[in-house]
């Protein structure tokens, strides 16, 4: 056990001093003031840039992959501290239906859109998943029963990460222009960025109340992962004679943490938690969130993107905005 400690601790190192770094530069007051970036943005960008213009060394990648797995999920699962079980009711059946209508839609138009433009159709399948549901890990889920090559698992994350990092900085702009309202906003972000931690840091970038509604919306598209899942695998024996296991949980461990989170919140007064100790493991559940995209970044490169060419990235960005669109007709159709 010390051993792991050890070995992961310089990796670690190098995402907190990052995320570090990204929370000092989000409270320029240039930044401040004229970007509204947010420093879950910020940290990612320092991320891409370093793990794409420089190898990391082998002594860093326990510490790093620890960042963008379990620490990031923990901080995910955190975020129910800032939720109440009663704001999660004020979400209503009308979002519901943007974030199922979306999903679906998107899953299938991803897939055909693959299969159409001569990708593979395991390549196409897990893009399409990964679009349409919650990026990176609907990728490494969909894998374990489509068993595609590896190549094709690492362009896939590396295509659906790319999207939602641009989302970040183009979601916030488009509400602004649209005169987006906070809740309508959370809706659209938590319905078509693809990584959680993309919606949270998306939804943050435009209003700290659309960062509430994105996450409950956002954890309402991940609970489909598990039945699309064990679809794939029911659907490639059928057809194809041939699936993997389906290793995936029915409910995603960190949404259970969440929802306890979420209720420890709800009753912080009565169970004695005062706002001082609340407003304390808030601010350690962004810098939590920070330190684990710092690990998203480090490990998002565009060498894997290029050896792949273009197309794969292109049938993503084509997910991506009939996603987008059909999320925001919704939602303006709708009124919400």
């Amino acid at each position: 056990m010390a051993r792991t400690v050890l070995t992961a601790l310089p990796g670690l190192l190098i995402c907190v001093l990052l995320a570090w770094g990204a929370v000092l530069t989000a409270d320029l007051p240039f930044v401040k003031a004229n970007l509204h970036f947010s420093p879950l943005l910020i940290v990612i960008l320092f991320g891409v840039a370093l793990g794409s213009a420089l190898k990391l060394p082998t002594w860093s990648d326990a510490g790093v992959s620890v960042a963008q797995k379990p620490l990031l999920r923990w901080a995910v699962a955190g975020l129910g501290f800032k939720l109440s079980i009663l704001e999660l009711l004020n979400i209503g059946g009308q979002a519901l239906t943007v974030v199922v209508v979306c999903t679906f839609g998107a899953l299938a138009f991803g897939w055909w859109l693959g299969v159409r433009t001569g990708l593979n159709e395991k390549l196409s399948i897990l893009l399409s998943v990964g679009g349409s549901v919650c990026g990176a890990s609907a990728v490494v889920a969909a894998d374990t029963v489509v068993q595609a090559e590896g190549e094709d698992a690492a362009v896939s994350l590396g295509v659906v990460t790319l999207w939602g990092t641009v989302g970040i900085f183009v979601f916030p702009l488009l509400g602004r222009l649209l005169g987006a309202q906070p809740f309508g906003f959370g809706v659209w972000a938590g319905s078509s960025l693809q990584e959680m931690a993309q919606v949270v840091a998306g939804a943050e970038g435009f209003d700290e109340a659309s960062v509430k509604v994105a996450t409950v919306v956002k954890l309402a598209r991940i609970c489909l992962l598990a039945p699309i899942v064990f679809y794939l695998a029911w659907w490639l024996r059928r057809v194809r004679g041939a699936a993997g296991e389906a290793k995936v949980a029915p409910v995603p461990w960190f949404l259970v943490m969440f929802v306890v989170f979420a209720a420890v919140n709800t009753f912080a007064a009565q169970i004695g938690l005062t706002k001082e100790a609340m407003k304390l493991i808030t601010d350690g559940v962004v810098l939590l969130l920070a330190v684990g995209m710092a690990g998203v970044g480090l490990k998002t490169t565009f060498r894997d993107l290029k050896k792949a060419g273009w197309k794969p990235v292109l049938v993503g960005f084509g997910q991506w905005v009939v996603l987008s669109c059909l999320a925001l007709v919704l939602v303006e159709v709708m009124r919400i």
